[in-house]
């Protein structure tokens, strides 16, 4: 299982959850919508150019505009895939910057509505189809404005049916800990994890809690290994 610990602020956090087994951290730059996390595109450049060249490094972003986010992928550098999390980018943008940089890994956010259910998910599930090299499942708040971090799980059953008939990875978010991610695994079946504020020291906190990243990682990784239900 692959772990993605998304919402690095700090060089600290950043090599602590590379020492505990993390394959990706994300670093949220261009954010239109509420977060603790942004970074400015130095202070994230600064942050990866001090780190293992084996690990995934993921520029999140909500920017919609393809010129301004290859601006910012080519200036921070070292970024191997791009997290593409608001709904509203189009397929165009997003074919943009796969022209320009064809190296990178897109990953296209799909947002799971928890507030009203009135979206359904599944009819955006092969829109990315040939453009997207992945698919992130997340949480939205809309009352607080996160499409994101929001430590709000969503329907797993859903999940489980994105997962099934999706012809791209899907990467499970949204309101996972430690103490509830092997469930989720079991029970949605994803590629990988992604974890931000389920392994903060409090949900609004910049940091991270060594002790939850180090539990979320070994479960997350473990979890064929494990007979219990969180």
């Amino acid at each position: 299982m692959k772990v993605k610990i998304c919402g690095i602020t700090n060089l600290e956090d950043a090599m602590q959850a590379i020492s505990f087994g993390a394959d990706a951290l994300g670093f949220q730059v261009g954010m239109r919508h509420k977060t603790e996390d942004e970074l400015s595109p130095e202070e994230a450049k600064s942050i990866i150019a001090s780190l293992s060249p084996f690990v995934s490094y993921v520029m999140v972003t909500h920017l919609q505009d393809a010129k301004t986010i290859i601006s910012l992928l080519e200036s921070i550098q070292k970024t191997t895939t791009v997290q593409l999390h608001d709904d509203d980018i189009g397929l165009k943008e997003i074919s943009a910057i796969r022209k320009k940089i064809p190296s990178v890994r897109i990953i296209k956010a799909i947002h799971v509505v928890v507030e009203d259910g009135s979206e359904d998910p599944l009819q955006k599930l092969h829109k990315y189809d040939g453009i997207a090299d992945a698919l992130i499942l997340d949480s939205v708040n809309l009352k607080e404005d996160r499409i994101g971090g929001t430590g709000m799980t969503h329907d797993w059953t859903l999940s489980k049916k994105m997962v099934d008939n999706s012809h791209l990875p899907v990467i499970l978010a949204g309101g996972l800990t430690p103490d509830n991610v092997q469930y989720a695994i079991r029970s949605v079946g994803p590629y990988a994890v992604d974890v931000n504020s389920g392994v903060k020291i409090s949900r609004t906190s910049r940091r991270k809690d060594p002790v939850k990243v180090r539990n979320f990682i070994y479960r997350a990784k473990n979890v064929l290994f494990s007979s219990s239900n969180e």
